[in-house]
C-alpha cells in the first residue's frame, strides 16, 4: 500500500484551497442582474431591467385633474391608458422643456403599468456583487427608501430605484 508524502498532501490542500478561492471570486463577479440607466437633471438613476417594458418618445400627454403634482397625466400606449410620472417633479428638480432625448420608460410593477419621464436613457449595465453597494442609512440619504441599492461603474455611481416603492407610494409631496 503506497504511503502519501506529507508534502504531496499539503500541496494538494493548497491547490484545493486556491481552486475554492477562485470559484468564490468567480461567483462574486458573476452577473446577477441588469439595470437600465437614465438621467434626471444631472443625476444618473437606474431601474432593474425586469421592470422595463419599453422606452418610447414623449407622446401627447393628457392632463388629469386632482392628481399629485408629479403625475403629468396619461398616455395611450397600444390602446392601453398609462399614467405618466414626471421624474424631475418626483425628485424635486426644476422642470425643463423636453428635448429630442427626453423619453418615457414604461415599467410594470405591482400589477401597474406606469410611464416614467426621464431626460435621457443612457445604457444597460450588468450588476455584479462586486460593483453593488447597500444604500447608506446615515444622514437620511435614503429616508424614503426609494433607492434599492447602488451600482458603482467606471462612469460613477448609479442609484438603483426600488420601482415597487416608487409606484406604490401614495404621498403627494415630491421627494428630496
Amino acid at each position: 500500500m503506497p504511503t502519501e508524502k506529507p508534502m504531496d498532501t499539503f500541496e494538494e490542500l493548497l491547490d484545493l484551497r486556491m481552486k475554492a478561492q477562485l470559484a468564490q471570486q468567480e461567483d462574486y463577479d458573476k452577473e446577477i442582474s441588469k439595470v437600465l440607466t437614465f438621467k434626471v437633471a444631472e443625476q444618473t438613476y437606474a431601474i432593474e431591467i425586469e421592470y422595463v417594458t419599453e422606452i418610447i418618445e414623449i407622446p401627447h400627454i393628457t392632463v388629469v385633474p386632482a392628481v399629485p403634482e408629479y403625475i403629468k397625466g396619461i398616455i395611450n400606449v397600444r390602446s392601453k391608458i398609462v399614467p405618466v410620472m414626471n421624474m424631475r417633479t418626483r425628485f424635486n428638480k426644476p422642470e425643463t422643456a423636453y428635448t429630442d432625448r427626453t423619453c418615457v420608460i414604461i415599467v410594470n410593477a405591482l400589477d401597474m403599468t406606469v410611464g416614467l419621464i426621464a431626460d435621457s436613457v443612457s445604457d444597460v449595465l450588468p450588476v455584479r456583487e462586486s460593483n453593488m453597494s447597500a444604500t447608506p442609512d446615515a444622514m437620511n440619504v435614503n429616508a424614503d427608501k426609494f433607492i434599492k441599492y447602488i451600482v458603482e461603474t467606471e462612469d460613477g455611481v448609479n442609484l438603483v430605484l426600488d420601482v415597487e416603492r416608487l409606484l406604490g407610494d401614495r404621498t403627494p409631496e415630491p421627494l428630496v
